[in-house]
């Protein structure tokens, strides 16, 4: 039996791959779903733009005054492109279409281009919140009360009409355009992320340390493809792939619809 290897210890709990979170600034969400976003709509202010250690993306806090007492509200929300310090952002069913403004995607017409928006509806955000990311309103069905969206990777998803986003584009794109050219910079880049870099491959252990080790060449031996039930330690590579390869063609959708 060999080691325990690294996707295994991974999993485990109070490991040195856990997530460096002691300098971040707080969850990015939009405001918990309330009464008054579902008919009317709230102002906020933006007090400051950020920079969050660990993403890409800027955050915005944002300033509510609380719905039925006296008091303030603070809420951290990604960024759009064109966001400014001191403008007032809407939040509402009947908020305006213009930048920074988080309502329904129901609400939107078709094309509309927004980010951080929510699956289900009230859970504060979950899709295109990378930096440089948007999805795309692309139709609306009235009569079962869902909308179809495209989300950055391409594919399309329908989701509740009620579901929330902001409009705009994340803040902070083309990132990725510039190369990181030094180990220094990637460095520095991963560890206020977490402890996933530099990556040894499996190839270049030894036999006890990973299924991929050993023999006088660098080379797995066996297929790089695994089945979904293997055991942990043995579970590395593809795992349940249903293919392998390059991918060559345009994607067909069900249906005959291409992209």
């Amino acid at each position: 039996m060999g080691r325990v290897i690294r996707s295994q210890r991974k999993g485990k709990k109070g490991s040195v791959f856990g997530a460096h979170t002691s300098h971040r600034r707080g969850p990015a969400k939009h405001r918990a779903l309330d009464f008054s976003e579902k008919v009317g709509y709230l102002k906020g202010i933006v007090k400051e733009i950020i920079h969050d250690p660990g993403r890409g993306a800027p955050l915005a806090k944002v300033v509510f005054r609380h719905t039925y007492k006296y008091g303030k509200v603070k809420e951290a929300f990604i960024a759009p492109e064109g966001l400014y310090t001191g403008q007032f952002i809407y939040c509402g069913k009947n908020a305006e279409l213009t930048v920074g403004n988080v309502l329904p995607v129901g609400e939107m017409p078709e094309g509309t281009i927004i980010c951080n928006v929510e699956t289900k509806v009230g859970d504060r955000g979950k899709v295109a919140r990378c930096s440089g990311n948007y999805a795309t309103v692309i139709s609306h069905n009235p009569d079962e009360h869902v909308t179809r969206i495209k989300l950055p990777s391409g594919t399309k998803k329908t989701v509740s009409s009620s579901c929330r986003a902001m409009v705009g584009i994340v803040a902070g794109g083309g990132r990725i355009d510039k190369p990181l050219l030094k180990a220094g910079t990637a460095h520095y880049k991963y560890r206020v992320k977490r402890n996933c870099w530099p990556k040894v491959r499996g190839v270049a252990m030894n036999p006890v340390d990973h299924p991929h080790g050993g023999g006088n060449h660098q080379h797995i031996g066996h297929a790089s493809t695994t089945s979904r039930h293997d055991p942990p330690g043995k579970k590395v590579g593809l795992i349940a792939a249903r293919r392998t390869g390059r991918i060559r063609g345009t994607k067909q959708i069900l249906g005959g619809e291409t992209d």
